[in-house]
């Protein structure tokens, strides 16, 4: 077993697309993840240290249930990453001037609360919510 304690493992997620060719322009050109292994019907992505796979399975994309977070329908089935609030503002920035349609705008949740944060959703081109967030103080990541 591996020391934990100075470093996260990564997470592996795979998830349905329609289209590899959408899936490599979104995730590999607009958000910048290195593409690793693929075949005609999946591609590895390094998502920020983190391995996710995208599976041609078009009867099972999108998102369909939502639930109620700060005034906001945030989607049940998303996955994400916690950035730096330097970086993060560096995202929200750079899926805005791409023209982003967000499902949720960047702002702040929480505010003056324990874990307050940055946070924004959005749709790959196959309607798989994600979300990017980022804390001013990371130690409130996992507060209660």
């Amino acid at each position: 077993m591996s020391d934990t304690t100075t470093a996260v493992p990564p997470f592996h997620l795979a998830f349905p697309v329609h289209s590899i060719a959408a899936a490599r322009e979104f995730y590999g050109d607009l958000l910048g993840c290195p593409e690793g292994r693929s075949s005609e019907d999946w591609v590895d992505f390094n998502f920020y240290g983190h391995q996710i796979v995208a599976h041609l399975a078009p009867e099972e994309v999108g998102h369909r249930q939502t639930s109620a977070v700060d005034d906001h329908a945030v989607p049940v089935r998303h996955f994400g990453v916690v950035l730096p609030m330097e970086q993060w503002h560096a995202a929200a920035k750079k899926l805005t001037d791409a023209g982003m349609q967000f499902i949720i705008e960047p702002y702040i949740r929480f505010k003056g609360e324990v874990g307050e944060q940055a946070t924004m959703f959005f749709l790959d081109p196959s309607g798989n919510a994600l979300e990017m967030k980022a804390f001013a103080n990371i130690e409130s990541l996992f507060a209660k």
